[in-house]
């Protein structure tokens, strides 16, 4: 078994190291209140669908989808080979992981329907997603859910294990998430998701600072980070932009993992340069996360933004029930 695991390690191809480019601007954020009011709302979901198909053929005839694969698909090896799990399951995880894809990739892989992913799915690895947008009316956003649908195919992730969710979601737009096969959320969670267990990635492109940070506060532990990934956000461009003092004050936890984590941006091409930019692939190194002080782990304060005026994110309201304990799977 273990040199069966090691197998498959030893058959993915590392990507070469690329000299990162600083993002000196500040990521195009779509506006909370009216993100993703492109066009019209689209009312037939077979439409919206049909957008997606399109949406998803686009993207892998293109250089960004190689080269993001090949990015992400470094740091889930990385990440993967770290868990201390047993080799049996480990074999299992990696052996399902398909992000190999070459340059001149061109072939239309068929978007599989929700029973045939749960008869390929076979390795344990989760995604949660947070922040699209609405993607039946907003170009950008139906590329971002495009890009996660196709990681899911090339990961044999089971459609069933991934759990997504956006405040904004019109009725129509849960319909077609359903009719994927994804798990829509009922509860505005603020991010606040604790990884039990299986490896997650967490898919969150362009999502407001404090939406990153609650995710941190609910996995502080070195074995909750080293089993997660996030898509995201530049955590190195959130140290540059915003001033020691303010980062250090409402978003603790980014700016104390900042030592902990090994980040690879997502390529920048001009075809799909408002969609990811500023986008980078987050993981956490056991080692570095060793290295870290003892005492930082026992600060566990929940964040509270009191004083914090752009806030960017929509937060739960009174009237909606209890959230789920966040030590708990959805």
């Amino acid at each position: 078994m273990a040199a069966a695991a090691q197998a498959v390690l030893d058959s993915w191809e590392a990507a070469g190291p690329r000299r990162r480019r600083r993002a000196s601007w500040r990521p195009r954020r779509r506006p909370v209140e009216a993100r993703g009011r492109d066009v019209e709302p689209e009312r037939d979901p077979e439409v919206v669908l049909r957008r997606l198909r399109e949406a998803e053929k686009d993207l892998l005839v293109s250089d960004f989808w190689s080269s993001s694969l090949e990015t992400v698909s470094r740091c889930l090896r990385e990440q993967l080979g770290q868990l201390k799990a047993p080799v049996a399951t480990l074999s299992e995880d990696l052996g399902s992981l398909h992000l190999d894809a070459g340059p001149g990739e061109s072939e239309v892989v068929p978007v599989p329907s929700p029973r045939e992913a749960l008869i390929t799915g076979a390795h344990r690895t989760a995604f949660v997603c947070y922040g699209l947008g609405n993607f039946a009316s907003c170009v950008t956003a139906r590329i971002q859910l495009a890009f996660l649908l196709l990681l899911l195919d090339k990961c044999e992730t089971r459609r069933s294990h991934c759990w997504i969710y956006d405040p904004l979601f019109s009725q129509l737009e849960i319909t077609v998430l359903k009719a994927l096969g994804v798990r829509v959320l009922s509860e505005n969670e603020e991010g606040k998701h604790r990884v039990c267990g299986a490896p997650t990635v967490f898919y969150m492109p362009h999502c407001g600072t404090a939406l990153y940070n609650n995710l941190l506060w609910s996995n502080w532990s070195l074995g909750a980070l080293s089993r997660m990934v996030i898509i995201g956000n530049s955590f190195r461009s959130l140290e540059e932009r915003l001033p020691t003092r303010i980062l250090q004050k409402n978003y603790t936890y980014i700016a104390e993992i900042l030592g902990g984590l090994e980040e690879l941006e997502l390529p920048q091409t001009t075809e799909y340069m408002d969609t990811f930019n500023d986008t980078s692939v987050h993981w956490f190194p056991v080692q570095k996360l060793e290295q870290l002080p003892r005492n930082l782990w026992a600060s566990q304060k929940e964040p509270e933004y009191q004083d914090c005026g752009d806030l960017e994110i929509i937060r739960k309201t009174a009237e909606e029930p209890p959230a789920a304990d966040p030590h708990l799977p959805p």
